[in-house]
Formats: C-alpha cells, structure tokens, sequence
C-alpha cells in the first residue's frame, strides 16, 4: 500500500497536489484530524484490495505544532504501515503574492498578523515536518502541469504512461478542423485512394484502401518519422503533466487516407503504453 502524507506551507499548492494525486489513483483525504490518522490506516491495511493508494493532507490547520502528527507517524510505524511524507512549499515573496492575488487569508493571519510575518512563522512552525520529508516539492516556478508531472514521475510507477490519454482523430480538412486538437498532421500528400473506382466508397477501415495507402515508400516513410516523433515526445507530455492529448490526423474528406494513418498511429501509440482512443470524425459524410 502506498500511503502519502502531505503537508507543507499554506498557499504552496497542497490542494493541488492533493487533485493530481486522486487523477493517479489514491484515494485522498484533505484535513483529516491526526489522531485518526492511524485508524484510518488500520482501516486501509484490512482492506487493501480497495485502499492501495491513500494520500493525505496535514497542516497547519490541524495545530500550532505537529506532536499529534509525530505520535500518529510512531503509531503507523508500530503497526508496520509504510508511508512517505510529501513537503510543499515556495518562496516566501511567491506565498505573498498569491496570497495577495486571490485575496484569501492566510491561516495565521487571524489574529491581525501581517501577512509576511504570518507566512514567516509557519515556515518556523513546519520546519520540525519538513526535516521528516521524503520528497520536497518547491512549487514557486511550477504550473499547475509541472506539478502534477512531478507527481506522476514520484508516484505513477509503472502506471506513468497511463497518466495521460492519447486521442486521436482523423478528419477531412474541407469540413474544418477539430477545435480540441493539440496535434494536427496533414496527410493530404499521400496517395489518394479516392481517385480509383474500387476504393472510392470504401474507407481507410477496409483492407483495400489501407494496403492501397501503405503501398507507396513516401507513407511508410511518414509513418516511420510520425511514430519516432510519438515515442519521443509523448513521455515529455506526461512530464509537462498533461492529462490528455488530442492528435488530428487530416485528409481532404476524411475517409481514406487519414482514418487509415490515424489509425495506424494508434496502434503504435497503444503498442507504447499508453491509455489511447481512435476516432473518425468525418468516416460518415457524404
């Protein structure tokens, strides 16, 4: 069982963190009272068929110290439960700012505390959890993508390729483009099945028109150099945290030579790993 601990300075992007890791597959907690934290555990370890992937968010809201969180980590400890403790935290001048921006209130602020000195103070306060960190995570030049591409290089495992979907489809140019796409690749260059009589009501579906397509050296060159550009950028995407990735394959009409690369493509795509759709946008237009 993998079972995360998180905390660290309030505005350094906790919850966030905390919405990445439930996109990975953990079933998260935001705030849970530390004394409970080792019942829950308990709980989890019983049935871990369903619990496999915990995380949890402790902070400053629980106390001004973390003597109940150290007493919870000895009891997880005792009971043999491993965990990790994941440390948020940027500068001090990015925590004002945001704080700033988003006009929230910081959590020692409450008692007329000037907002740097209270951002000052809880670092003091959270240094005791920060020594006791796995993974230090500083979030001040990170976006929320980076993040999260953080996460999945720390915590995705073997499931990391599955951090991110792959869509792709194909359409025919004449009808527009598709308003998602992230990717667009124009495969109007290559043979065109259309223009022989026995093809041109079939699709890039059928044997026929994709033996017709991949025939010809300038395809099988194409595909050669779109699919080496796939396995290299691809994993990158999921670095940079994207979730989901929209790949456009275009023809004239969309029925011929695009549905057959797009989904060629796919294929290798989901040969790679990962998690991966094909679909036809324009296959049934006249």
């Amino acid at each position: 069982m993998q079972f995360l601990i998180v905390s660290g300075m309030s505005g350094a992007g906790k919850s966030k963190a905390l919405d990445c890791l439930e996109d990975l597959g953990f079933y998260c907690v935001d705030n849970m009272p530390e004394d409970l934290i080792p019942q829950f555990a308990q709980l989890c370890m019983a049935t871990k068929s369903k619990f496999e992937k915990v995380a949890l968010v402790t902070d400053i809201r629980s106390g001004l110290t973390f003597d109940g969180l150290f007493m919870a980590l000895d009891s997880l400890e005792k009971m043999e439960c491993e965990y990790s403790i994941v440390f948020v935290e940027c500068s001090k001048e990015t925590l004002v700012k945001r704080y700033k921006e988003t006009r929230r209130k910081h959590p020692l602020t409450k008692d007329g505390t000037e907002l740097l000195a209270a951002v000052e103070r809880e670092q003091k306060l959270l240094e005791p959890i920060r020594n006791r960190a796995n993974y230090i995570i500083d979030t001040t030049n990170l976006s929320t993508g980076k993040l999260r591409g953080e996460l999945v290089n720390l915590f995705a495992g073997e499931q990391r390729d599955h951090a991110m979907t792959v869509n792709i489809i194909s359409f025919g140019f004449k009808y527009g483009l598709p308003m998602d796409a992230d990717l667009v690749f124009d495969v109007r260059m290559l043979p065109n099945p259309y223009y022989i009589a026995e093809l041109k009501r079939r699709t890039g579906l059928e044997k026929p028109v994709r033996d017709f397509v991949f025939s010809y050296q300038q395809t099988l060159d194409f595909m050669e150099k779109l699919e080496d550009m796939m396995s290299f950028s691809l994993p990158l995407y999921v670095e940079e945290g994207k979730t989901n990735l929209v790949i456009a394959v275009g023809c004239t009409g969309g029925h011929h030579r695009s549905v057959a690369v797009a989904k060629e493509l796919g294929d290798h795509i989901a040969r790679l790993g990962f998690v991966t759709t094909v679909g036809h946008r324009d296959i049934s237009r006249e």
